[in-house]
């Protein structure tokens, strides 16, 4: 067959089948839907983006480890002496989780921890049940963290005289002004000076050793003060604070042990011990105790009243008698 031929019958022949179609129809998107997804997807955005804010603003409490979590280099408390206040903080925690979040900063010179401004005890007792703690974490200043604590704290009254004036004494030291000390305890200027003038009067040492004392206000806390001005007072303090008696008493009432320790008369000061004087016939009548300041005689006379009359009548006499005898001048001369 000529090249002409087969060109001709192939413009007349049928033409050849197509490739199989798939006949199923193609889902049209409709623009509505399009709209109602990006709409979707901007409110997620939104979301997250409030969540972020929520979180650098501290607005919103995240899981910590509590272990992370140091205490402010501000120290508003002594350590707790009660343990019958974090036995009954760690029973409500492992029954009914915890329901107030603690506030921190994060560490200024340690990267991964944090400082408390409150909440000490929850991080403790979340750290003693091995879970995480509650926490709201915000920006905050060392002004701001302090008035943070005292803020928190006056507000439930919860820190005790001693406790308010050291942390106002810390305050002081650290170098805050007088307006921070006040903001951060809610007091005035002049109850500011109060309280640092005891916490200085009263060494730091002998104020834990004594703790919280939570009954115990400013007037018993000042004769304190008043009484260990004197050094041989406070060598008598001192030793009583190491007593049995001492360390096993409750915190508000150590102090009332040091306040007796500092009224007891030290016969050493005086440098003699007691003269006991007796009658003829060897029965005890008084005892003379001598101080560097003056004399005190104890009279021993059992339920013979009369006899105490009869020797104040007579110390008139006795007192001419004794000028005359040193060469005196009597009252009659």
């Amino acid at each position: 067959m000529s090249k002409r031929t087969q060109s001709i019958r192939s413009m007349f022949a049928a033409p050849e089948e197509a490739p199989p179609i798939d006949s199923k129809p193609v889902a049209r998107v409709t623009s509505g839907a399009v709209r109602s997804l990006k709409d979707t997807f901007s409110d997620v955005e939104r979301q997250y983006e409030a969540l972020r804010e929520q979180l650098a603003t501290g607005t919103v409490a995240i899981q910590l480890d509590p272990g992370t979590v140091d205490p402010s280099p501000f120290a508003d408390r002594f350590a707790e002496q009660d343990s019958d206040a974090d036995a009954s903080l760690r029973q409500s925690i492992a029954e009914s989780g915890q329901e107030i979040p603690i506030l921190v900063r994060e560490h200024p010179t340690k990267p991964g921890r944090y400082q408390s401004a409150y909440g000490h005890r929850r991080v403790r007792v979340t750290r003693s049940l091995g879970i995480r703690v509650k926490a709201y974490v915000r920006e905050l200043s060392d002004a701001d963290l302090v008035v943070a604590q005292g803020i928190e704290n006056s507000a439930r009254e919860d820190l005790s005289f001693i406790e308010r004036a050291a942390f106002a004494l810390t305050l002081e030291e650290a170098g805050f002004q007088r307006s921070i000390t006040q903001s951060a305890l809610s007091i005035d200027r002049a109850e500011v000076s109060k309280l640092i003038a005891v916490a200085t009067a009263v060494p730091s040492d002998l104020q834990r050793s004594i703790g919280r004392a939570p009954k115990v206000g400013r007037p018993r806390w000042l004769a304190l003060a008043d009484a260990i001005a004197d050094p041989k007072v406070m060598e008598r303090i001192r030793k009583a604070a190491e007593s049995d008696a001492f360390l096993a008493a409750h915190t508000n009432d150590r102090l009332s042990l040091l306040l007796s320790a500092a009224k007891k008369q030290n016969t050493k000061d005086a440098g003699t011990d007691p003269v006991t004087v007796s009658s003829a016939d060897g029965i005890e009548i008084a005892r003379v105790l001598r101080t560097a300041k003056r004399s005190r005689i104890e009279l021993t006379h059992g339920e013979d009243e009369e006899f105490v009359d009869f020797l104040v009548s007579k110390l008139p006499d006795l007192f001419r008698s004794y000028r005359n005898e040193r060469g005196g001048t009597g009252e009659n001369e």
